[in-house]
């Protein structure tokens, strides 16, 4: 290994996002200038507004802009960058691109090209571990790919069993086989997935761990032949294979088993010549057996928990380690202080299948005085601030919300309460789907593997409850904000139900889906709650008739977001906001409830028919049209597909009818709220 130092005092950011931002936090304290690239969908973006300096790389397609290896070069040559931190994504683990920065003679802030290419193919991976001692899942990870042999070797290791891409990642090429009887058919699907996404057929096969947990431990290594654990963090709260929740240290975690786990992970950074941040992904079973799964040879997304319970800052480390400096602290001098949470913030929809959202953002704020938080233990990661646009082009998470306390039960309240301080509009995100999972029993009660959120989701994707507090605190905003709308002092212009000689009264419709408030009025609206407000004076507390139930309520605007609910002289602290369109409470521990309001005393209340047009849910493009213009179609029948941020999304007809037209066409590009064809209802 060597131990030259490189110092440098600019460092270029070939990311985007929250870990631009992050980086550039702690590159700015150590007096480093900063450098950003961008896109030409990030030519505003917070990470350019942030930087020193920024270099545009090209189009909006990351191929064409952060993906290209010369471009990212020579925007540091331009700058003088003599360094290049890759964040995570994107370039961090390629290769190809950390020899071409050798050459270069710019610094990359990461492992060298040689380890990232130990760790990348799965199987060889699982061959150097296995020399290294560290545990592996039962399994096949051979060159012989001859279907008779993969099927005795799973016949071998027994039933499940997991067929994984060699050369994958992203759960792509991945299947769970129960029996024998399945495995040919799993095999050949696999491998048509391999070679669509990595052009690789090449398959590995382990026992599948039917109720394991995903718990991986925190690698730095320096030039010197230092190496050290910063502990674990549980991953374990997936969906899609991919991370929602995370913390650190893991729950019910000996000390011997922390240990073994550390230095196993520690023996596999070092086996392949490891430098910088690293993190070895272990699955932990019931009985306390750990298994190497994989190495990450990057910083994680999940990085800031370590971060938290340790009090080290870990981007600080990596630029150390890159300029040649030794590791700040040795294994003894490292200890675990508390507990700590992070929630990844998506713009999502978790109600239509976690359909990506994009548009701009009205709001982003963290309201930690209104939610009484300490600063010291909330710590908001972003990349995105009031005003910005959620582009359809890249990956949709919006920031990381990262909480600490002295225990996990501490740590967990205050999560929850961090999370109905984080106020979000003008775009949907996951924030509620969040807090239905930290508010969970069982994730509370710490009944923890790889397949929480499938095995309840019944219960996180159930109807919410809505309380009549959050009834009383939609209504009363939206009586004030109707008070507001006066414009004059004249009683023929008011709008809070002024009547002469005779109480103020306001009915208005509540409803969790602000469609439903369009045939409010019908006795089977679904879901909609008629509320009636009635006072004498302005100074008079309403009277509140929800459903058969009628409560004297008050409403006092405190700190922030914070309000005060007096029902019948029982007063309760929450966070209320007017939204668009509506009103959001959250009241811990119920989470986020989103009522939509409309007046319904003021208002034609005739049936509204079936919508003549469909408009766009997000930004994103046209992949297929699924039927002819002319054509007649069943309510719910698919009509056209988009695409945006890697996902689909199938547009169903309304109603009964046929498509008048389309105004677009495959492959067109569409924004949100863009009129994609003209729907005429079957009469």
């Amino acid at each position: 290994m060597t131990s030259e130092v490189k110092k440098f005092d600019t460092l270029l950011v070939a990311n985007r996002g929250e870990i631009a931002c992050r980086v550039m936090r702690t590159a700015r304290a150590m007096g480093l200038r900063t450098v950003a690239v961008y896109s030409d969908a990030d030519a505003n973006a917070r990470h350019v507004r942030e930087a020193d300096e920024a270099v545009r790389l090209g189009p909006a397609a990351a191929r064409e802009s952060y993906l290209k290896v010369e471009a990212v070069i020579e925007a540091a040559r331009r700058t003088g960058a003599g360094a290049i931190h890759p964040g995570y994504g994107f370039l961090s683990e390629n290769g190809p691109f950390v020899e071409a920065l050798e050459k270069a003679g710019i610094t990359f802030v990461g492992p060298p090209a040689s380890a990232i290419a130990a760790m990348g193919d799965k199987s060889a991976a699982k061959e150097r571990m296995s020399h290294a001692g560290v545990p592996l899942v039962p399994g096949y990870h051979g060159d012989d790919q001859d279907d008779a042999l993969l099927k005795a070797e799973a016949d071998k290791i027994g039933y499940p069993v997991l067929l994984k891409a060699s050369a994958g990642g992203g759960g792509k090429g991945m299947r769970v086989v129960e029996s024998a009887a399945g495995f040919q058919a799993a095999l050949d699907g696999c491998r048509r997935e391999s070679q669509a996404a990595f052009g690789d057929q090449r398959m590995l096969i382990e026992k599948y761990l039917t109720q394991p947990r995903h718990v991986e431990v925190q690698v730095f290594c320096d030039s010197h032949g230092n190496g050290v654990y910063l502990f674990e963090r549980d991953c374990s709260v997936q969906r899609r294979h991919q991370k929602v929740l995370e913390e650190a240290p893991a729950p019910g975690m000996s000390a011997e088993l922390r240990r073994e786990m550390g230095e196993a992970a520690v023996r596999a950074a070092r086996e392949i010549g490891y430098v910088g941040a690293g993190t070895v992904e272990f699955l932990l079973d019931a009985d306390g057996s750990f298994f190497f799964m994989e190495m990450n040879t990057r910083l994680q997304v999940e990085h800031p928990v370590t971060e938290m319970i340790t009090g080290q800052d870990l981007v600080e480390w990596q630029l150390r380690v890159a300029m040649g400096e030794r590791l700040p602290l040795a294994q003894d001098e490292l200890t675990i202080t508390g507990h700590s949470f992070e929630a990844r913030l998506y713009a999502e929809d978790p109600e239509q299948d976690f359909l990506p959202a994009t548009g701009r953002l009205d709001r982003f704020a963290l309201d930690l005085v209104g939610a009484g938080l300490d600063p010291k233990k909330v710590r908001l990661d972003s990349g995105v601030e009031t005003g910005d646009v959620v582009s359809m082009h890249y990956d949709p998470m919006l920031a990381k919300l990262i909480v600490h306390g002295d225990d996990r039960d501490q740590a967990l309240a205050t999560l929850n309460r961090a999370l109905a301080a984080l106020d979000v509009q003008g775009v949907v995100t996951n924030r509620a789907f969040l807090q239905r999972l930290a508010t969970h029993p069982a994730f509370k009660g710490c009944e923890l593997d790889t397949r929480f959120i499938e095995k309840n989701e019944a219960t996180l994707f159930a109807t919410q409850e809505i309380t009549t507090e959050a009834y009383a605190a939609a209504a009363l905003i939206g009586l004030k904000q109707l008070a507001r709308e006066c414009e004059s002092d004249s009683p023929w212009d008011r709008h809070d139900g002024f009547r002469l000689n005779a109480p103020h009264t306001i009915r208005l419709a509540l409803c969790a889906t602000g469609q439903n408030l369009t045939n409010a009025q019908a006795p089977d609206a679904e879901g909609v709650v008629i509320v009636e407000g009635t006072r004498e004076t302005d100074a008079d507390p309403w009277h509140l008739t929800i459903g058969d139930t009628t409560l004297t309520a008050r409403l006092q605007h405190l700190e922030g977001d914070a309000v005060a609910v007096t029902l019948d002289g029982h007063r309760r602290r929450l966070q209320a906001r007017l939204g668009e369109n509506g009103v959001v409470v959250m009241a811990d521990p119920s989470g986020e409830t989103r009522l939509f309001w409309r007046r319904i005393d003021a208002i034609d209340h005739g049936q509204h028919e079936a919508e003549s047009t469909l408009t766009a849910p997000m930004h994103g493009t046209v992949v297929a049209l699924l039927v002819e213009p002319g054509q007649k179609v069943e309510k719910g029948m698919p009509l056209m597909v988009m695409e945006a941020m890697k996902m689909e999304h199938t547009m169903s007809a309304p109603a009964d009818g046929h498509v008048a037209s389309f105004h677009f066409a495959a492959g067109d590009t569409v924004g949100q709220g863009d009129v994609l064809l003209e729907f005429a209802p079957e009469e």
